[in-house]
C-alpha cells in the first residue's frame, strides 16, 4: 500500500476549512438576496474580478471537476468563466468564492461591511499561507492553477 500523500491531506483539510468559513458566513445574520443575480458575474462590464486565495481556488476547482469539466470554460464576452453561457447560472454556486458571496453584487445588497467578515478573511489568509500560497489571485488564474495542480 502506498504511503499517504501529506500534500493531499493538507489540501483536503484546507478545502474543509474553507467550506467551514463559507458555512460560518452563511450563519451570520445579514440580509442578502443573491439567488440568480448575475450582474456581478460580468467582469468586463463591472471592472471587478474576485480574488481567490489558494484554499478557495482548491474548493472551486473541485466543484468544477464535479461538473465533469477539467478546465474553465472560455468566455469571449468578459463574463466569469463559471457562469454557464446557456443557463446564466453559476456552475459552482454552492462552492462559489468568498468574494462572490460578500463583495461584488450591488443588486444582492452590496458589499458586506469589512468589520462583519474580517475574521473570516484572516482565516482564509491563514489557510493560504499553510498551503504555501502567495496571497489572492484573480479568479480565472487561481482556479486554472488549482485545476492544473490536480488538487
Amino acid at each position: 500500500m502506498p504511503a499517504p500523500d501529506p500534500q493531499a491531506a493538507l489540501k483536503s483539510k484546507a478545502s474543509g476549512d474553507v467550506q467551514k468559513i463559507y458555512a460560518d458566513l452563511a450563519a451570520r445574520p445579514l440580509d442578502r438576496q443573491c439567488q440568480l443575480r448575475t450582474g456581478c458575474c460580468h467582469f468586463q462590464a463591472t471592472g471587478k474580478i474576485p480574488l481567490l486565495t489558494r484554499g478557495e481556488a482548491l474548493v472551486a476547482a473541485k466543484a468544477l471537476r464535479a461538473t465533469g469539466r477539467k478546465s474553465l470554460p472560455a468566455r469571449a464576452d468578459g463574463a466569469c468563466p463559471l457562469l454557464d453561457a446557456i443557463t446564466s447560472r453559476c456552475l459552482i454556486y454552492e462552492s462559489r468564492p468568498f468574494g462572490c458571496r460578500t463583495h461584488f453584487c450591488q443588486a444582492a445588497g452590496g458589499p458586506y461591511p469589512r468589520s462583519h467578515v474580517l475574521d473570516l478573511i484572516r482565516r482564509l489568509e491563514e489557510i493560504d499561507a499553510s498551503l504555501g500560497g502567495d496571497g489572492p489571485h484573480p479568479l480565472p488564474a487561481a482556479i486554472s492553477s488549482a485545476l492544473a495542480d490536480r488538487a
